[in-house]
């Protein structure tokens, strides 16, 4: 093997090596601008998606640019950070996790958002649904109890329905209207709604008695589920003291004794003990996370 390299020369292996790339490039090629594009493009089409989710209007160039400047950004300024201090290998490495989580802390985010947005909702559905049966009592239609909705409930019940009576006026069959709704907010308590309204509407009967019903279920689960909130708020506090324990110590010692943290930020062993600790306390904080996020 080793006459055999020897024998290439370094011309030789590096065309060996160029030769392997190009080919492996040529064969996933689809696979990695995919990749690239979802990471880049794919980012801010999703953000895009749920600010219009969220009833926000951004400008998609802003998104473009905010992006950049969360990751690649601040990528570049803890590098030129790190490097004033003399710690390049340091550097690189926490401003490339940077530049990474840049990249990928804006969905969580959004998530977040969306899933508050949408525990918001199941909250105002009882007091919703109350305001369409009295309404459909009153001898109202289906369209203008949604419309006593949109105009006594805060959003975001009165944005969505607000949207059916919007989608209704262009023409978009009120059936469809509601399908729409499921589609934005995929929860069992506007499913269950939905397929109510739908079914009634062509067979007829008492949307009103149904509403009542409906109501009971939802207002059960939504106590329910705030039980099950303050029993996981111990866990949620326990997990965030856990998680963020390894951080005060080493503040603790650093301000107690400066001399014994050095090893740990300017030796390949203490950073690589550093990166292995950073990396099991998040994945052990997600792990908590996900033990105590109960869904009903």
């Amino acid at each position: 093997m080793e006459a055999f390299l020897q024998t290439l020369g370094v011309e030789g292996i590096a065309f060996v090596i160029g030769l392997m790339v190009f080919i492996f490039t040529i064969r996933y090629a689809h696979a990695m601008f995919q990749w690239i594009e979802d990471q880049t493009f794919g980012t801010r089409s999703f953000i895009l998606e749920k600010l219009e989710f969220l009833f926000i209007e951004v400008n998609p160039d802003r998104i473009t640019y905010g992006l950049l400047a969360i990751s690649v950004g601040a990528g570049l300024m803890t590098f030129i950070l790190f490097s004033f201090m003399g710690m390049w290998i340091l550097g690189l490495i926490f401003s490339l996790a940077i530049a990474f989580l840049g990249f990928k802390i804006p969905r969580p985010i959004m998530n977040f958002l969306v899933e508050r947005r949408i525990k918001k909702y199941q909250n105002q559905m009882v007091d919703a649904l109350t305001l369409l049966a009295n309404g459909i009592r009153a001898g109202l239609s289906v369209p203008q109890s949604i419309g006593m909705v949109v105009d006594e409930m805060p959003s975001p019940v009165s944005q969505e329905f607000n949207l059916i009576l919007q989608q209704n006026k262009i023409g978009v069959p009120l059936e469809e209207c509601f399908e729409n709704l499921v589609k934005r907010i995929p929860i069992e308590d506007n499913d269950m709604f939905v397929s109510s309204v739908n079914i009634l509407r062509e067979t007829g009967g008492n949307l009103a008695e149904v509403f009542d019903t409906i109501v009971g279920v939802i207002r059960e689960r939504v106590r329910l589920q705030q039980k099950i909130d303050t029993y996981t708020a111990q866990g949620m506090f326990q997990g965030a003291t856990i998680f963020s324990m390894p951080f005060v110590i080493g503040a603790i010692y650093a301000a107690s004794d400066p001399g014994s943290m050095t090893p740990l930020f300017t030796t390949p062993l203490g950073i690589l003990l550093l990166v292995a600790a950073l990396t099991l306390d998040l994945i052990g904080g997600f792990i908590i996370l996900k033990i105590v996020k109960i869904k009903i």
